[in-house]
């Protein structure tokens, strides 16, 4: 005990934080090595000391992780709290995250409830409707609204094309994806600039690695998109919408690619 130095005022061990915010010291050190949580100062000692504001960072952390979001997507979230305004902009991206899950909660919830009244009316149990709803619930899939607008042919494909592990993955690619189309907007990236026909690319190798050369399923996502265009508040489709159609319209128009054609551009 007479080799460790006292903790200057208004510092924390990790142990301390770990206690304090109900979460490993593992976990802490994790977080650290991967550059996401890094201590305000190491003592003379090289004990690993973290302020209040760095409390308040973890919390964000905490809060997008049980949100479901990749390490990747937190690092760009993240807001430096160095000003009142910046910490009004993290609790509204907070605010904004927790929203966005409690309306993918919402309309599980209502999946639920209409399942089930089913199931009571009808005396029988749609099996494929059941196992959507737990699959993109263990999924944690935040576009579940989506499923509500694929036909039978449809969810078939997905069974088979798709098990628990493939769906995350292009669940997470999809994701990214739309982050870029999010912060495109944002920084007023027009769809046929270079950094725009880049993400069109993407997207179109999205599209052409989920239909995995079956061109017959085109139609079935374009009625897809229009059925979602009539949902006023569907704000990914609203995203896409307004940059992706234009950015792929330019893509194809360069690339010489028909759509309607065996060919993964």
């Amino acid at each position: 005990m007479a080799g460790y130095k006292a903790i200057p005022q208004g510092y924390m061990t990790v142990g301390e934080v770990a206690k304090k915010m109900g979460v490993t010291v593992r976990a802490l050190q994790y977080y650290d090595r991967e550059g996401l949580f890094r201590p305000s100062c190491i003592s003379d000692g090289g004990r690993r000391l973290y302020s209040d504001k760095d409390i308040v960072k973890l919390h964000q952390i905490l809060t997008l992780k049980s949100l479901g979001f990749s390490f990747d997507e937190i690092k760009n979230r993240l807001i430096a709290i160095d000003t009142p305004q910046k910490a009004i902009d993290a609790l509204t991206e907070q605010s904004s995250a927790i929203q966005e899950q409690l309306n993918v909660l919402t309309q599980s919830l209502q999946a639920i409830g209409l399942l089930k009244n089913e199931i009571e009316q009808m005396q029988s149990v749609d099996f494929s409707k059941y196992a959507d709803i737990i699959i993109n619930l263990q999924m944690g899939n935040k576009y579940y609204g989506l499923i509500k607008y694929f036909d039978e042919n449809m969810l078939d494909y997905c069974h088979k094309r798709f098990d628990k592990q493939s769906g995350l993955a292009f669940i997470d690619k999809f994701n990214l994806i739309f982050e870029k189309v999010e912060r495109a907007i944002k920084s007023g990236v027009t769809p046929e600039s270079e950094q725009g026909q880049f993400i069109a690319k993407e997207f179109w190798q999205l599209i052409t690695e989920f239909i995995d050369g079956d061109i017959s399923l085109l139609p079935q996502l374009m009625n897809l998109a229009n059925a979602q265009a009539n949902d006023s508040d569907n704000n990914m489709q609203n995203a896409l919408n307004s940059f992706i159609e234009p950015a792929l319209g330019v893509y194809f128009s360069n690339s010489g690619i028909n759509p309607f054609e065996v060919n993964n551009g």
